[in-house]
């Protein structure tokens, strides 16, 4: 049970088939908010929606958009405000990653980070703004990343696409301010999900065979962690539930760390 009450309102979540989108989807549910849940996979997210439906007793649907593609996800957040009447929240919380070094960073990887994790955000935000307006109050959460505020090796283009949403959603809380619409972003350190792991055997390679996937991971990650554990993406949902709740009607423009104190270096 949560003590933030949503009853009655919708939030679109991207990603949410699996990692810190599926954990935003459960939080905001066990809120009592409907629920849409955007995702490339529709296999996946099509369970996922049945199973928040099922579980918290809310509306939760489930589409299939691929963020890069701007008429397609247009089209998908008209039908979201049609099947809900409403639209409240937007979470964007998907993501891809590539490990390599700058200079043998791959073109076409390079555009592809950036198309979905800047590009992206931008397009989503935009299709849902004016929904936003129309209801007068909204609450627009980015998941950005620890590295949206610190650098390392081998990230340089995610790095720069979470720098970037970093600076679109500062730049967004302003224009929202005056229309009751907040937008922040939230800044993970290392939270174990999927992306995480398959940085495991690239890591280890790099290593030299030195280190398993799993120690390969704790090495790069941990290391830099003053908690020294990883992060469990339901701490993230849950922020991102209170963040859409109106007790943080004041909070925008926020670049929230939830990094085990690894930006505190």
């Amino acid at each position: 049970m949560s003590f933030i009450d949503l009853h009655g309102r919708t939030s679109i979540v991207t990603g949410g088939a699996g990692g810190i989108g599926r954990a935003a989807c459960e939080e905001l549910a066990k809120a009592k908010s409907n629920v849409a849940l955007l995702d490339v996979d529709i296999d996946r997210v099509d369970a996922a929606a049945a199973e928040l439906a099922r579980e918290f007793g809310v509306s939760a649907r489930a589409y299939k958009a691929d963020v890069r593609d701007v008429g397609q996800i247009t089209q998908v957040v008209a039908q979201v405000r049609s099947d809900f009447g409403v639209i409240d929240h937007l979470v964007n919380a998907h993501g891809v990653h590539h490990l390599s070094p700058f200079a043998d960073f791959p073109d076409n990887k390079w555009r592809f980070i950036i198309d979905v994790n800047l590009q992206g955000v931008f397009h989503m935000t935009k299709a849902v703004w004016p929904y936003l307006v129309e209801r007068g109050r909204g609450r627009v959460v980015n998941i950005a990343s620890v590295h949206g505020l610190v650098a390392s090796a081998l990230r340089s283009a995610y790095i720069t696409s979470k720098h970037g949403v970093v600076g679109m959603t500062r730049a967004a809380a302003i224009e929202g301010a005056q229309l009751g619409i907040t937008v922040n972003a939230i800044c993970p350190g290392a939270v174990l999900t999927e992306m995480v792991r398959k940085q495991g055997p690239e890591l280890a390679r790099r290593s030299g065979g030195k280190l398993t996937p799993q120690e390969a991971l704790e090495d790069a990650f941990l290391g830099v962690m003053p908690t020294r554990r990883f992060i469990e993406p339901i701490e993230i949902g849950q922020i991102c539930t209170y963040i859409c709740c109106d007790a943080a009607r004041s909070i925008t423009g926020a670049a929230i760390a939830i990094d085990g104190g690894w930006s505190a270096h």
